[in-house]
């Protein structure tokens, strides 16, 4: 992943968006679309995605191209067709990629013109509701990581917190309703164009090509009404957003306190952590909060812990009692973020898909 000085012109209306966020939470963001066409956003955009080399989509066009035709002029153009109101996404090429064990996962590649856009819409969008993500939320967040939120779970648990619910969602990202998250951006973003852009990024066909080289176009995010594109820029922020209902929705209940639970999460990836004796509660909860979102908690995976009699696994890294950190610096060689969450689009704000 490229790691990209941000102009000065960005860093200014990016800082400006996160102070005004983060001083008026209920304030609402009316004219957005235009800054998301303004060239030196579409200039980084770009920049970004290259710096990541990712593979091209459907349409063939890799970067070598873009600058064989003028980078310029193709951002220019794009940027009409934004100020025009003419933009469409193509369709996102689907492929496999293999997994440590042996199975598949899928990642949809959209073309680098809808990967410039959509990292142009998280330059101007990030700042904002970056002010509104709790702390219990580490993924895809600048200053966080997951190495963090291994030690936050470590000294939770040897804090008082030794009974914990390691929960595991199913489909997380494909599950994702289309309404409600949109909901979860408009409280925020009133402009409708913007809103626009981001129904037709999730709607977005989706076109896989066999062994035999026949291609096959569906529709099902847009038919079921579910789910955010794996490998698009912007559904980090978006899995983000939508998980801040949950840990919202736990807090306004009161199970904090009633429970003594801490919560982090790390995309999909959440753990409960409870004062002794609470965790069939706070199960018992969880599955009834994840089901009023519309998503389901995997029962096989899910389960109750109880250290130090037990133990469970973090992001990669097994948490158990006879592994303390020193001086709550976290243990030694902390494991790299799970594959999945890299497939996901991002192991840090603003960065383009992986390559495939």
């Amino acid at each position: 992943m490229g790691h990209l000085a941000t102009p000065k012109s960005v860093q200014k209306l990016q800082t400006a968006l996160h102070a005004k966020a983060k001083a008026e939470a209920g304030y609402r963001f009316y004219a957005l679309y235009d800054k998301i066409s303004r060239e030196d956003i579409l200039a980084h955009a770009y920049a970004q995605c290259r710096s990541n080399k990712g593979a091209p989509g459907i349409d063939s066009q890799d970067f070598a191209d873009i600058e064989a035709y003028g980078v310029e002029r193709w951002l220019a153009e794009l940027a009409l067709a934004l100020r025009q109101e003419s933009y469409r996404p193509e369709p996102i090429r689907r492929v496999f990629i293999p997994k440590a064990n042996g199975k598949l996962r899928p990642l949809g590649i959209s073309t680098v013109r809808d990967r410039v856009c959509m990292t142009a819409a998280l330059l101007v969008l990030e700042p904002i509701f970056e002010a509104d993500l709790p702390p219990e939320i580490y993924a895809y967040r600048a200053g966080r990581n997951a190495q963090q939120a291994v030690v936050e779970v470590e000294e939770l648990v040897f804090r008082g917190h030794p009974d914990v619910v390691d929960a595991d969602l199913a489909d997380y990202f494909g599950s994702i309703p289309h309404t409600d998250l949109l909901k979860s951006v408009a409280r925020r973003i009133v402009d409708r164009r913007v809103l626009h852009l981001i129904k037709m990024w999730l709607e977005c066909p989706v076109e896989e090509t066999d062994q035999r080289g026949r291609t096959t176009r569906t529709t099902e995010a847009r038919d079921s009404r579910r789910g955010i594109p794996q490998g698009s820029p912007l559904s980090p922020l978006l899995a983000n957003l939508y998980m801040r209902r949950f840990v919202l929705g736990w807090k306004k209940l009161g199970l904090e306190q009633s429970l003594g639970t801490r919560l982090v999460t790390y995309a999909d990836d959440l753990v409960i952590l409870c004062r002794r004796g609470s965790a069939e509660n706070a199960l018992h909860h969880l599955r009834a909060i994840m089901g009023k979102l519309k998503l389901t908690v995997n029962e096989e995976k899910t389960r109750i812990c109880r250290v130090p009699d037990g133990e469970f696994d973090f992001l990669g890294y097994n948490v158990r009692a006879d592994v303390l950190s020193c001086n709550g610096q976290g243990p030694v060689g902390l494991p790299a973020v799970k594959e999945e969450h890299q497939a996901h689009g991002r192991t840090s704000p603003c960065a383009d898909r992986p390559s495939a």
